[in-house]
């Protein structure tokens, strides 16, 4: 990485140089040392990225003199955390796997995340630079990031707070690279983040020389019309593989963290063809070398546009590789679709991608079925997803386990998890009461609601997708004054789509229901991020996902607060299918009902059944028992939920082979 661009006001000290490299990489996010150097910056604010912080006080008289007393008292423990960010970002000189990913959830400090796919991607990157894995991430940055949240009578309101790259420590590569969006060039502009020893290239289209529409093409993450997201995705697919080969970056492994990339696949294709490789050829070497992700067990949650917007888009594309238009259609049609057969983004990728997995075990079962038109369908396989162990953990209780596990826990080391049962409970139950006493907190101070620390609090914090069903509690109102007569507090924080009327309606009839009817016992969280949910991750006892299966992919929020000794009460979808067994929490039995309604309405009583006949009674009457079940999840779960565990076996499974060039099995009719 160049040394850090300062401003005219910045102090030409070496210490200085020092802090900005610390403050830029975004390690500082789950390295416990770098973030306590950083909270004591003059005017530190949590809810700033430290960058931020170094710019204002560069540019005020009283802020560089309070910032160089601070470096002349900080330079012997700032001096050896900027070595170690220098080694990292020198480690890993030319990476031979290129993730790519419409968005990356790494710090709430940088809003550049809507749900769980860029939490995922986050944790991946993480993950990749605590093993040492040779990739680097390609995205867009979003000058409006995404939307924050209020709740107002009831409902949602939604404001854009814009983003300025230099105060979120990206550097500019001075690369630009352009790109065919609507027939016209679009240049890009390639920022560079760090993620510990994972590079991260952002690419953005607000750039002077572009039209007023062609610089809105990166302005907000899922915003806009079918027009703007193909835009988008071109500009990801298209315009990333550009700027690695700008950079001098020569991946041999093309990761597609779900569809959204999929125009990468005819730009490779189209450098194999210009290399004077045939279509054939060239098809065999990109399957060869990519790996796709999907992430949807539904077909409503597949990218598909219109062939008549797409086709001038994919004009280019067919000339270079000696083509026409609709020969590339059907490559990405899949006949599920119906007759106008849509560009669809998958299939696509299904087409071009020589290994395609899902999330989960059961996941890859429904992908196999929701794809089974396409002769790939069948490779699918399941990778189940993980989690950061050092970013979701409590901090305090990282310290419990690197003290009484031992180094490895965060990885997943099963050996090391093997001696959960040594975890010391009296250290372990007051760390859980500074957690529980920190939510209580946030919950008032952003609510006025006041929780009971001495009743059983539970979290629910998601996206609010009507499949997740975060109103399911509501459907029984008999069982639900039982569970809240038991003690039962409820806990939700989460976003809609603003263009999900939908979800959006799910969102204010909680919200409605928590004021009129909650009382003390159910409240919603506004403003949903990485913060709040650690908060809760941290702070509640049970953890609540009840979505109507099979459509969690995987759902990684209750891995987090299992890491955290929280206990899951959850419908048999997702990680909590492939990984649940007797004695580590509670699985909400499902209904066969064909009616939606009446399923609903089985599954709520169901739900209430497990609080007040198990959950309930446990955590009210047994506190050695509720000992004992945490330790014995923890042993059982710690090994599996880890995002080290999973990035270790993408790695194994599918990056070594790709890396080591061992081929694709060709599938039939394929």
């Amino acid at each position: 990485m160049p040394e850090p661009t300062t401003t005219p006001h910045h102090a030409a000290t070496a210490e200085a140089g020092q802090l900005h490299r610390v403050a830029s990489n975004l390690r500082w996010n789950w390295h416990r040392a770098t973030a306590d150097l950083l909270a004591t910056l003059p005017e530190a604010d949590a809810a700033a990225h430290p960058v931020t912080t170094l710019r204002r006080l560069e540019a005020t008289g009283p802020g560089r003199t309070a910032l160089a007393d601070w470096l002349d008292a900080n330079a012997d423990a700032l001096a050896p955390l900027a070595a170690e960010v220098a080694e990292l970002e020198a480690s890993i000189a030319n990476p031979e796997i290129a993730y790519f990913c419409p968005e990356f959830g790494i710090a709430a400090q940088l809003p550049q995340y809507s749900g769980g796919l860029g939490i995922l991607a986050g944790d991946h990157l993480k993950s990749a630079s605590d093993i040492g894995l040779p990739l680097v991430a390609v995205g867009l940055f979003y000058r409006k990031g995404f939307f924050r949240q209020e709740i107002v009578d009831g409902g949602q309101a939604e404001r854009i707070e814009p983003v300025d790259p230099l105060d979120v420590g990206a550097h500019d590569t001075g690369v630009q690279v352009t790109v065919s969006v609507q027939d016209h060039p679009v240049v890009l502009r390639v920022w560079e983040l760090w993620v510990g020893a994972t590079r991260l290239l952002m690419l953005d289209s607000d750039v002077e020389a572009n039209p007023a529409w062609a610089r809105a093409i990166t302005d907000q993450l899922y915003a806009g019309d079918r027009r703007h997201r193909l835009s988008q995705e071109l500009v990801l697919g298209a315009g990333g593989v550009l700027a690695l080969r700008a950079l001098g970056l020569t991946p041999r492994a093309f990761h597609l963290n779900e569809g959204h990339a999929c125009f990468l696949l005819l730009e490779l294709l189209a450098e194999h063809v210009e290399a004077g490789a045939t279509v054939a050829a060239a098809t065999e070497a990109v399957r060869a070398s990519t790996l796709f992700t999907t992430h949807t067990p539904v077909p409503a949650g597949i990218d598909r546009f219109d062939q008549p917007m797409v086709r001038p888009e994919l004009a280019p594309w067919a000339s270079r590789l000696g083509v026409t238009e609709s020969d590339i259609l059907a490559w990405a049609a899949l006949p599920t679709d119906g007759p106008d057969q849509p560009f669809n983004t998958a299939a696509l990728a299904f087409h071009l991608c020589g290994r395609v997995n899902g999330v989960s075990q059961l996941h890859a079962t429904v992908s196999r079925q929701l794809f089974g038109s396409l002769p790939t369908a069948a490779r699918v396989e399941g990778i189940t997803n993980g989690v950061h162990g050092r970013t979701w953990v409590e901090p305090m209780l990282q310290a419990l386990y690197d003290r009484d596990l031992g180094p490895g826990w965060e990885n997943g080391e099963p050996e090391v998890w093997a001696n959960a049962a040594r975890l010391d409970r009296e250290s372990f139950d007051q760390i859980r009461g500074v957690s529980r006493a920190h939510l209580i907190d946030l919950v008032y101070g952003l609510t006025g609601t006041q929780l009971d620390p001495g009743a059983c609090i539970l979290g629910f914090a998601r996206r609010f997708a009507t499949y997740k069903r975060a109103s399911l509690l509501l459907h029984d109102p008999d069982g639900l004054k039982a569970s809240l007569a038991a003690g039962a507090q409820f806990v939700f924080a989460g976003k809609a789509h603003p263009a999900d009327g939908e979800g959006k309606a799910v969102l204010a009839e909680v919200a409605r229901f928590a004021r009129q009817h909650g009382g003390n016992q159910i409240v919603i969280v506004p403003d949903y991020d990485i913060d709040i949910a650690r908060a809760m991750y941290a702070g509640v006892d049970v953890w609540l996902n009840n979505p109507i299966r099979p459509h969690e992919a995987c759902g990684t929020s209750g891995e987090k607060a299992a890491l955290n000794g929280v206990l899951n009460c959850s419908i048999a979808d997702g990680w909590w299918a492939d990984w649940y067994t007797d004695g580590i929490g509670w699985v909400i039995p499902t209904s066969e009902a064909a009616d939606g309604a009446e399923r609903d309405r089985e599954e709520a009583a169901a739900l209430h059944a497990v609080l007040t006949g198990d959950v309930l009674r446990l955590f009210n009457g047994s506190a050695d028992g509720w000992w004992s079940m945490v330790t014995t999840m923890l042993g059982h779960l710690g090994p599996l939920v880890t995002a080290g565990r999973m990035v270790a076996e993408y790695d194994r499974r599918f990056y070594t082979p790709i890396r080591s060039g061992r081929p694709v099995q060709a599938a039939a009719g394929s």
